[in-house]
Parts: C-alpha cells; structure tokens; sequence
C-alpha cells in the first residue's frame, strides 16, 4: 500500500470518527442539540389554538411546552397536513404529533407513541335545526359530511358509509357545515364540547350521536427516546395533581386518564 493510500485511509477513519461522535446519540439529544421541538398540530380547540396576540395555547400545547422545559429548549409549533405527519416527522420537519392524536393501529404501528392521557370519541355535529330529524346511523347516511382528511373522524364517517368531502381540518369542516355548503361533520367530541352550541361562534351547531371510543397520545418517531420522558411527565404532573389542574383550565377534567 502506497504512503498516499495509506493516508487517504487514515483520514478517512478519522473523518468517519468525528462524524460519528458528533451524531446525536438519540433523539432526546438531537433535540437537545438543536435546542427546539417542533411539534407538529393543527388549529384543534381545546388543544392546540391562538390566542387573541397569536400565542399558541391549549391543553397540548402548553403540555408540550412544559415537557419542551424539562429539555432544556424552546417549544416550536408547526401546522402540519394531518395526513402528511408520519413523513413530517420521519423527515425531522417536526419532531412530535401532539395534537389531540387518536391512537389507532395506524398511528402506533408507525410511530413511537406515548401511554394514553385522554379519552375521546368521534361525534357527529348537525345544525341545531336538523338535530331533532336526524338521529340515527342510517338516517344520517342521506347527509352530506365534511370530515378532516386523514383523521380518525373520516376513518369513521367513511365505515358508517356516509357521504364526505374531506378538508384541511376540523376547524374548516365546522365552518363548512356553518355556512351550508355541508350538512354535518365527524369530528372530536372534546372539540365538539369546545366549539359549538351557545356561547361560541357554532351557536347554531350541536353535537349528536358518538360513533365510537377513542383514546389520545402523542407521537415521536420510530425508536424514539422521546414516547418513554414524556410517559414520566405525565405520571409526575398526574401526582402533583398540575395535570389535572391544567385540565380543568381547558375543561376537558372529565376526560382526564389516570396516570399511575
């Protein structure tokens, strides 16, 4: 072997070397090395919403900022195309779905997801007018119904065989249905109790029939060291009683898991 080839070995051992040490060992300290989470949402009250100076606040949200503090980083929200969001995450655009994310066999098989914190179900929201007419499944099926593509709302408007247009997310198919252009939704109960009927900008919407049962959790990527902190966060703040408190600030208390 000629001294250049030997040298161009060694440089390339050592290249490799550096290269390696430098890698974040997981993805707890890829984050930490870049000093920010980026947590993927969308615009989902209770959850994850603006307030009136444009902050980003909700029950996940300011979880995820809490959880973001015990890393040591800044907590970032980026809006996300939910049907896009395994690829978001899996191309480090973002590095957690936590958005009121339903776990379904999907959604674990290809993320790392968190122990369930909240539980839910997918309820159909109707005009206050038509309520009284529509009560049933089957009924139902003569509506037409704007659902949030790629949500656990369209997975069961589409099984129960009613007619869906499918949009950006839950916050449009309310409006759609506000304005006429649709009939119904399928959407998060938690939202539902949230957004529509007296006292909100939906006062004409009410929520109907549940279609199922459903629990929340948040999802890392595959391998993540991420799913197993946040598992603790949630049983410390469940025992300090700070979980709960947090709930009842955003009236989703009845819907609360216990952590233990």
């Amino acid at each position: 072997m000629s001294f250049k080839t030997k040298l161009f070995a060694v440089t390339t051992a050592l290249l490799m070397a550096v290269t390696a040490s430098a890698a974040p060992a997981s993805d707890a300290e890829y984050v930490k090395q870049k000093g920010t989470l980026t947590v993927g949402v969308t615009v989902f009250a209770p959850m994850d919403y603006k307030d009136a100076d444009g902050k980003w606040i909700g029950f996940d949200a300011d979880l995820a900022k809490v959880f973001a503090k015990t890393l040591g980083v800044k907590c970032e929200f980026q809006i996300i195309d939910w049907d896009n969001k395994v690829l978001e995450l899996n191309s480090k655009n973002i590095d957690a779905v936590w958005n009121g994310m339903t776990l379904t066999d999907e959604v674990m098989n290809s993320m790392r997801t968190t122990r369930a914190y909240l539980n839910n179900a997918q309820v159909v929201v109707l005009p206050t007018s038509m309520a009284k007419k529509y009560k049933t499944i089957e009924q139902m099926k003569k509506l037409s119904f704007a659902v949030e593509s790629g949500s656990a709302g369209a997975k069961e408007a589409k099984a129960n065989g009613f007619k869906v247009t499918e949009v950006t997310d839950q916050a449009t198919a309310l409006l759609e249905v506000s304005s006429g252009n649709q009939d119904a939704a399928v959407m998060d109960s938690l939202m539902a109790a949230a957004m529509v009927g007296p006292g909100t900008n939906y006062a004409k919407l009410t929520p109907t029939i549940k279609l199922n049962k459903e629990e929340y959790g948040v999802g890392f990527r595959k391998g993540s060291d991420l799913a197993p902190a946040l598992d603790q966060l949630f049983v410390k703040m469940y025992k300090d009683g700070s979980l709960l408190k947090l709930a009842k600030k955003y009236g989703v208390q009845e819907a609360l898991i216990d952590q233990k």
